[in-house]
Formats: structure tokens, sequence, C-alpha cells
């Protein structure tokens, strides 16, 4: 059985280390990047299409911005029956819009969705694919060691499954800091990082249940208290992103759960007041009519 040959494109924090992973089962790499030499047992290349040249697959993972360009650039070194992996954190739509060049092509396309820090995990980082290509990936990277879910459906729904998680994972994420950097501008951080930990593990799976009907119940109390909180924030010398965002999203919920009432239609005078008497003609001021006058 021959070498497989693998194409790293970026080889930044993530690239790197799945590099190495790479280098270490034993797989030809090539890799690619305009900023970063390659570290040894990696053949450097000088483009995207010279380090794509010859390979079994390809792995994207430069960024969002750059995996369309990278893909174009890339196309011109590709073997015809080589697959094409984007493992870059981008929209369903930049996915798909990668799908659809590649089906242009005739190329296999995998959208991938590292679902976890690299750092630490390498290849073996638990990831969620989808495509045309995602069972061919999943067949070429398992035996290596990496961690694969192979979603069924094309290209985007892995991106889909990791930004709706990011939604809430990274929101979350954001409050925290936030409050943390409230509570140290307020004297009590270790107060506040306590009282987080315990919040954290004390959740269960009635915990979201909870949280959604009692946020859509007590939505306007709530979208209040966050804009005390806002205004606190404001007064600590801290910008108030998420208290303001949380104040916003309180508020539309209220919105949705009792709309406005619609003003009345105007009522017309004659289906409401009483009938009037006729106007009597008014005559000029004068000596009283005498009898047959």
């Amino acid at each position: 059985m021959s070498q497989l040959v693998v194409a790293v494109l970026g080889l930044g924090e993530a690239g790197s280390v799945i590099a190495a992973d790479l280098v270490a089962a034993d797989v030809d790499v090539r890799g690619y990047d305009p900023a970063v030499a390659a570290a040894e047992g990696i053949t450097d290349t000088g483009s995207e299409a010279e380090a794509a040249r010859g390979a079994d697959l390809v792995l994207s993972v430069n960024s969002a911005q750059a995996a369309v360009d990278a893909f174009r650039a890339g196309l011109a070194g590709l073997r015809d029956d080589a697959l094409w992996a984007d493992l870059n954190t981008a929209s369903p739509g930049t996915k798909r819009r990668l799908a659809a060049i590649a089906e242009a092509r005739g190329v296999p396309f995998a959208d991938v969705a590292m679902m976890a820090p690299v750092p630490g995990r390498g290849l073996r980082v638990p990831m969620l694919a989808s495509g045309d290509g995602a069972a061919r990936f999943a067949g070429t990277l398992r035996p290596l060691g990496a961690g694969i879910e192979v979603l069924d459906g094309p290209a985007g729904l892995a991106a889909r499954q990791k930004l709706l998680r990011s939604v809430f994972y990274k929101g979350m994420a954001a409050a925290i800091v936030e409050a943390l950097e409230a509570a140290r501008a307020a004297g009590v951080e270790p107060w506040m990082r306590e009282h987080i930990a315990a919040e954290l593990t004390s959740a269960d799976p009635a915990t979201v249940e909870r949280i959604v009907s009692g946020t859509v119940k007590h939505a306007r109390r709530r979208a209040a208290e966050m804009e005390a909180a806002a205004a606190m924030l404001t007064e600590l010398g801290v910008n108030p992103l998420m208290a303001s965002a949380s104040a916003a999203v309180h508020e539309r919920l209220a919105a949705a759960a009792d709309p406005p009432a619609a003003d009345p239609p105007a009522a017309h005078p004659a289906a409401t007041d009483p009938p009037q008497p006729p106007t009597p003609e008014l005559r000029p001021a004068g000596p009283p009519l005498r009898p047959g006058a």
C-alpha cells in the first residue's frame, strides 16, 4: 500500500499540530503557509497548488476569510481523485459555496468542523463532517486516531452544528469574562468566581428548560434588571456589551409575549352621541310681533 499524502494549507496553531500528528503517523505531509515555515518532517511548498500536487487529501486550515481563495488557488494542483476538506470555522453559506466550486470541478468535498481546541488534542480533536466527501474523509483519518462523526447531508451541516454551539458556548464565555471584569472593578472577584463555578457544576438536564421557561416568563422584569446591571457596569468603568445585549434579548421576548394592544378604531359621532333637537331659526332682536302682524 502506498504512503498516504496529505497537504496541509495553513500551519498556524491548529494546522501545525495536525500536521505534526500526521507526520508522526507516517503520513507524507506537504505544507503551505505564506507566513509560517514548515516544521521538520513536512515538505515545505511555495503555493496552495504546489502543496496539493500529488496529495490524496488536502486539509484547508487557514481562515474562513481565506478559504475560498485557497481552494481556487489549490485547484490547479489537484489530481482527479483528490479530496478537499475545509476545516475552517466558516459559515454554512461559505461551506456551500466551496461545495459548489468543488462540484463544478468534480472534486469531492468535506465540510469539517473541529468541535474543541486543537492544541493538546491534535488529530484527535472531535470533528463533525458533512458533504459528499465526508465519509471518505472519515475513512482516511480514523485509522490514524481521528475522532470524526459523519453527518448525513450536504456541506454546511457540520458548520451549522458548530456555530449553533458557538452561540451558546462563546456567548456564555463572553458573559463570564464581562461579569468577572465587573466583579474585579467592584472588588469582589473571588466571590463572583465561586458563584459561577457553583452554577456550572450544579447544571443538569433540567437546567436548560428551567432557564428557558424562566427567561420567557420573567422577561420584562429581567430586561429592567439587566438595564440596571448595564448602568452599574458603566459606573464601574466596564463596557456593558453582554449586559446590554441581554437586556435587548429580554425586551424582545417580553414584546413577543405581550404585544402592545392596537388602538381602537375611531367611533363615528352618530353612533355614540344622543340625537340633538334641531337648532331653532335665529331672528334679529326687536319688539315682539303683534298678533296678525
